[in-house]
């Protein structure tokens, strides 16, 4: 077969056959394929998109390009189901929702992602721990799984291996919104993980790859008939992504902000209701709650109680990180050497969130090329919400950055993104539609 035909077939429209798919599959994950062709069909299914069938086709296929996990052996007293975002900007919400998650007998073994595009990634954001393993051997991440609860960790080379090339090539190709690439990428993951259930977090606004209600319910649709043809129960939510969720973005700086949220010192209001909203319809999912609202009461109880905190330390300790972390993360997390805030004047009426995560990445958080390292310090802290009158004395945010020439930039970008009015803008909403099949 000659992949230059399977390209063409895609990029004039066609339906690509199941020899097809996994002929590409293959040449993802043992690296035959190079990545100016691997792109090309990228590009292709961005323009053209893919069926039904044809997500399916391509999410089992790379689910099965490595290890598949099955937690039967393991003999968990509860459900395993995890949670998923499609990216946002100071998108931190995985580092609460697991430890909370399994405080409430959720099993989670939670496999994420690196930066993607504007948006930055999970498995970044743990690396800002010194010592974390992010990409740990199977053995250990079973057995963190089953004595702490959960693990949160990036793919290793056994685990969806296509997936892994696929998606650091789509990071540095403009082919990232794509709905089936999104769903494919997404699910191969997770079911590669053996999960029982699982959360979308699908994000609709400015700073996300889903930018109107209706791509982003389109996604959502996408997700949960795809999971369902592979026996995997999924809901999801649609979630507001028209600002940066929480207070910081950037990779340290969230850990920072995750550490006081789960130790119940500072929880911004919009970022406390995505988390526990999802986290609640994990426990529905798993079958360990019947309703949200009594879902609702058992995560709250779990942050309250210092149980998701301590979670959170023993998940850190059996992955390689400090053992007192939770307690003592300042004195842990790199710090930016220039630390500067920046004033406006007005109330914050809207942001455009994908021009911060681009901010992010001028400053060296996030990647323009595939392997990039990051500087794991940069970013933003205390970042005005919408509504927020800035006086003189409330900053717009305060910049962190390596230099005081890129912080003179990051500034020049923040002012551009937020736009500054006399009057109060309307409320939104932060979750939308909830959708379960």
């Amino acid at each position: 077969m000659l992949f230059t035909d399977v390209i063409r077939k895609k990029r004039d429209g066609g339906v690509l056959s199941d020899e097809e798919i996994q002929y590409f599959v293959d040449g993802l994950a043992d690296n035959s394929l190079p990545a100016e062709q691997v792109s090309s069909l990228a590009m292709a299914v961005f323009l053209n998109s893919m069926n039904f069938d044809e997500a399916g086709k391509l999410t089992l296929a790379m689910a099965g390009s490595g290890t598949v996990l099955n937690w039967d052996a393991e003999d968990l007293d509860g459900p395993v189901v995890d949670k998923h975002s499609t990216g946002g900007v100071g998108d931190k919400v995985s580092f609460l929702l697991a430890p909370i998650a399994a405080a409430c007998g959720c099993y989670v073994p939670m496999i994420s992602g690196r930066g993607l595009g504007h948006t930055g990634g999970t498995t970044d954001k743990a690396e800002s721990i010194p010592g974390y393993n992010a990409t740990p051997d199977f053995d250990l991440f079973r057995r963190t799984v089953k004595e702490v609860g959960c693990a949160i960790i990036g793919q290793t080379e056994d685990l969806a291996p296509a997936d892994r090339r696929f998606y650091s090539i789509r990071d540095v190709t403009a082919t990232v919104e794509s709905v089936p690439l999104i769903t494919a990428s997404i699910l191969s993951k997770k079911i590669a993980a053996g999960l029982q259930g699982l959360v979308m977090d699908v994000k609709v606004g400015s700073g996300a790859f889903m930018e109107s209600p209706e791509r982003a319910t389109e996604l959502a649709k996408s997700i949960i008939g795809t999971a369902a043809k592979a026996g995997l129960s999924a809901h999801a939510l649609i979630t507001d992504m028209n600002e940066v969720l929480g207070t910081t973005a950037g990779n340290a700086l969230e850990i920072e902000e995750s550490m006081r949220f789960l130790r119940n010192e500072a929880r911004d209001n919009r970022l406390d209701e995505v988390v526990m909203a999802l986290c609640a319809e994990m426990l529905v999912v798993g079958g360990i709650e019947s309703n949200r609202d009594a879902a609702r009461v058992r995560c709250e109880e779990a942050v309250v109680s210092g149980r998701a905190a301590e979670i959170f330390g023993r998940m850190t300790a059996a992955l390689g990180g400090p053992q007192d972390f939770v307690d003592k993360y300042p004195a842990y997390l790199a710090k930016a050497p220039v630390v500067r805030p920046l004033f406006a004047a007005g109330i914050v009426t809207a942001v455009d969130t994908r021009a911060v995560g681009n901010a992010i990445i001028e400053l060296g958080g996030g990647r323009r090329s595939v392997g990039q390292a990051l500087d794991l310090a940069v970013g933003f802290t205390d970042i005005a919400g919408t509504g927020v009158e800035l006086d003189g004395e409330r900053p717009l945010a305060v910049i962190h950055a390596a230099s005081e020439a890129d912080a003179d930039r990051a500034a020049e970008d923040l002012l551009q993104a937020f736009v500054l009015a006399e009057s109060v803008p309307e409320t939104r909403p932060v979750i939308g539609d909830i959708l379960t099949g």
